[in-house]
Parts: C-alpha cells; structure tokens; sequence
C-alpha cells in the first residue's frame, strides 16, 4: 500500500532557528503566526473562523533520520524514552501535532497564537478543536512525563534533534 499527503500550506512563524524555540504550545502561549493556504485550498477554510482553536498537523521538514530512542526536552531525569512516548520529532513519519489558538480568517490567510512550530514548516492538514469531542474526562496520566506546567512553558529546545 502507498499513499501520498499534500502540503496545504506553510506556516510562517518567528522561529527560525530549531534552537531555542519553546518546545510545546504552551511555552508559546503569546507568540502569534500565518498559516498561507494554497490558493486551491481556500475554499475549504469557509466556516473554520466560528471555532476558538484548531489541530495542526504538519510535516517536520528538517528531520534527516528518525530515532527510535531519544531524552525529550521536558524529561528531567534525561533518561532515554521510546519515541512513541514521546512529543520529539524523530518519529519515523516526522509529523507535529499543535493544539493552538485560531484569532482570524481572511482569504487563504489563517493568524493563530500559541505556535511552537519552526518558519516555512509545510501544513498537511487543519482541523477543528471542539470540546465535546476532544476535551478528555475522567483520570488522565502522563506517563514518564513530570514535568510540571511551569516547567514546560519555560523550555527551550537546544541542537539534540538537529542532524549535523
């Protein structure tokens, strides 16, 4: 089986440098970005602008070779983690996914606040947040994460991810 994604568009954020940039959402609370829909595309933006915060799923472009084994940036115990259990994008398929929040609409152009993505990383897909299908009730655990929410609003990423 085979199968191809599209790039919907491009995100255009302040980061342009994989170092330093905040490492979720969350550390980015007050950052602001575009994402630039292709014009053939547009079409389907029609009634997003009415939902408070969207699903971007995008491709993690500077990702040369995948890692099955990596120390996430939010594990204070720098202990080696399976990648599945992890946020990293050294996933074999390189995909991101961002809960951010949407502020506006207008014509192939979307303004989102929240962004933790690096400049000119290829959109594949946008979707709707919509509480009563996505907010998760009941216990929720964490896994190895520990990290408290300041913690992880203050981290940055540093180079353990570029390929040299």
């Amino acid at each position: 089986m085979t199968f191809e994604l599209k790039q919907i568009a491009t995100i255009c954020s302040p980061f342009c440098d994989l170092v330093n940039m905040p490492v979720q959402p969350k550390g980015a609370k007050d950052v602001y970005a575009t994402i630039e829909f292709k014009e053939e595309y547009q079409e389907g933006l029609k009634d997003l602008d009415g939902f408070s915060h969207v699903y971007l799923i995008y491709y993690f472009h500077k990702v040369k070779e995948p890692k099955l084994s990596v120390i996430p940036f939010n594990d204070m115990t720098h202990t080696p983690r399976g990648v599945f259990s992890t946020r990293t994008p050294m996933h074999p398929n390189s995909m991101g996914l961002s809960v951010v929040e949407l502020v506006k609409v207008e014509g192939n152009i979307v303004t989102i606040k929240g962004v933790d993505i690096l400049d000119g990383t290829p959109l594949l897909d946008i979707k709707p947040y919509i509480e009563n299908f996505d907010k998760v009730e009941g216990e929720v655990r964490s896994g190895w994460m520990k990290a408290s929410l300041d913690e992880v609003s203050s981290r940055k990423s540093d180079d353990r991810f570029i390929q040299k």
